[in-house]
């Protein structure tokens, strides 16, 4: 049949000598020696073209096919616990990419494919059943845990993304600390993400940093021990409230703060309108921080309590009945306020509040100088930070604390820090704890309403039905204060943890002894205390630091 077709135009000439290459791996027939057939394959892949895929006829496979092999030869392909599907480069930073987002796989490939195959470019329903194939091959395996900028080795060590383009990370163990070409673990990464600057070692690290923000020496300590922690990724980290009034520069060192820990382009952010906007962000990013925050709704502060010791929203997936997208995330957070009473609740519970002074005339910068000044130092200060992980990660798993607070990792990693660095942050944490709790009380009339009655009864017991009618409800009721029994009676076990700060016990064991057996409220003193907490006396400001560049050694290094 071909003999017949070559000579049909006068001369008989082989038809299928240019696909010759291609065909002899399917037909044993016309096989050449291994080394040709190497050097054949071999010589495709350098130009960067690819031989015709067909039969005798000449057909090509299908472009979604064409797809799918490309796919295969330069990634493997995998799922994360969160049923995420994901492609790793074989030759390539250890990086997930997601198979269908902006600059994920299908982008990559769709490029590649036009490279490969010029003349052609590959449809969107030929991309899409691609995807849908190469979807299929990740979810054959087993789930693989997928870090967003932090996440541990399987040694244990803890491994910060510095989210460039080479895959470059900083593995950081209780021996110390390295830059490494390649991550031991697999990262993701957002558009919300920017890089970090590699670290390097300078003992003036912790000073230069010192010397940008406007906080005494006790402040500034248990900052540096929130930043250490907020790199020890299975931990509930409390979040960072930088309180002052205007003029005290807390959103810029805010902005610093975040940029430390996981660089963003848009390292400030303003209060998500919903738990969907709050979700997207949280799942973009490792740490956060919430600008300018006035008044806080309810649904806004359990959110974020619950972002702090890890949360999970489970939604509808698009364009499906009864499939689901599952967002899994425990958050970095950090918030900017003028008054601590728009903390409310357990949230309250779960900060770490820093009071930043008025900045005078003569330390105050222009934006554009602090910004210069802070690039100019950032790599020193991390590689100061590193170094104070290292030193915790070497002393942490023998930490053990006499009794166990709220947010009791963040007080082992504060005790941690102490024993390595000398300090005093754990019972500075403490009592800085309960005078936010007391100062959030304050700013609900509710909770001051049973403060009162407390007061001049000494104990008090009641049905919720019976407290709501005790408490004198005030001409202007607030959103918050309760409208019948029930909602008295969760107002009152949410507010507990506050009126236990102010030494009131709430107890609702008890139930009346009549037929009803209604649930009692009982509200009583708590024992005085020796010594009550109080916050820890406030030292100078700024440290005596040499600028950046001098090269001179601060004369008390903090």
């Amino acid at each position: 049949m071909n003999a017949m077709n070559g000579r049909m135009n006068g001369s008989a000439r082989p038809v299928n000598t240019v696909n010759g290459a291609v065909n002899t791996t399917a037909d044993p027939v016309n096989t050449p020696t291994p080394d040709a057939s190497r050097a054949a394959v071999d010589r495709t892949r350098s130009t960067g073209r690819r031989p015709d895929h067909g039969d005798d006829g000449g057909k090509k496979p299908p472009v979604a096919a064409r797809i799918v092999d490309m796919a295969r030869e330069e990634y493997r392909f995998v799922t994360s616990p969160d049923g995420r599907p994901y492609a790793v480069a074989l030759d390539g930073p250890n990086v997930a990419l997601p198979l269908r987002n902006k600059g994920g796989l299908r982008q990559r490939l769709a490029r590649q494919f036009a490279d490969a195959y010029p003349g052609e470019v590959a449809s969107q329903s030929a991309l899409a059943d691609a995807m849908t194939v190469l979807e299929g091959i990740a979810d054959s395996g087993d789930p693989e845990p997928v870090h967003l900028r932090v996440g541990r080795d399987p040694a244990g060590g803890i491994v910060v993304d510095l989210a460039s383009a080479d895959g470059r990370a900083v593995q950081v163990t209780a021996t110390g600390w390295n830059v490494v070409e390649r991550a031991p673990v697999l990262f993701r990464r957002s558009g919300a993400m920017a890089p970090m600057p590699a670290p390097v070692l300078d003992g003036d690290g912790l000073a230069k940093l010192h010397a940008l923000l406007n906080m005494d020496q006790p402040s500034f300590h248990q900052l540096v021990a929130w930043l250490v922690a907020a790199w020890i990724p299975d931990i509930p980290h409390p979040a960072l409230v930088c309180k002052g009034e205007q003029g005290t520069g807390k959103s810029k060192a805010a902005q610093m703060f975040i940029n430390l820990i996981d660089p963003s382009p848009a390292a400030k952010r303003s209060q998500p309108r919903d738990e969907k906007a709050w979700s997207r962000q949280a799942f973009s990013s490792w740490a956060l921080c919430l600008d300018n925050v006035s008044t806080i709704p309810p649904w806004l502060s359990d959110t974020l309590c619950k972002a702090v010791t890890g949360d999970g929203v489970v939604d509808r997936a698009l364009y499906t009945d009864d499939d689901v997208v599952v967002l899994t995330f425990k958050r970095v957070l950090a918030l900017t306020t003028i008054d601590a009473g728009a903390l409310a609740g357990d949230l309250a519970e779960r900060v770490l509040l820093l009071d930043l002074q008025l900045i005078d005339s003569e330390h105050r910068r222009s934006e554009e100088e602090l910004d210069a000044t802070f690039e100019a130092v950032r790599p020193a200060v991390l590689g100061a930070l590193f170094d104070v992980l290292a030193c915790v990660l070497a002393v942490l798993p023998g930490v053990r604390l006499a009794s166990m607070p709220r947010m009791a990792d963040f007080a082992r990693v504060l005790a941690a820090v102490d024993q390595t660095q000398g300090w005093n942050t754990l019972n500075d944490y403490l009592a800085t704890s309960a005078n936010v709790a007391t100062d959030a009380l304050e700013g609900d009339l509710f909770a001051m309403a049973i403060a009162r009655l407390v007061e001049q009864a000494g104990t008090w017991q009641g049905t919720a039905g019976q407290l709501l009618e005790t408490l004198p409800a005030p001409l202007v009721r607030p959103p918050n204060w309760p409208k019948d029994a029930t909602r008295t009676s969760g107002r009152v076990k949410r507010l507990a943890p506050l009126l236990r700060s102010i030494g009131i016990m709430v107890d609702d064991t008890q139930r009346s002894r009549d037929r009803t057996r209604h649930k009692l409220l009982t509200l009583s003193r708590a024992p005085d205390e020796d010594e009550p907490a109080s916050a820890p006396e406030q030292g100078p400001l700024w440290p005596e630091v040499a600028p950046p560049g001098h090269g001179r050694t601060p004369h008390d290094q903090p």
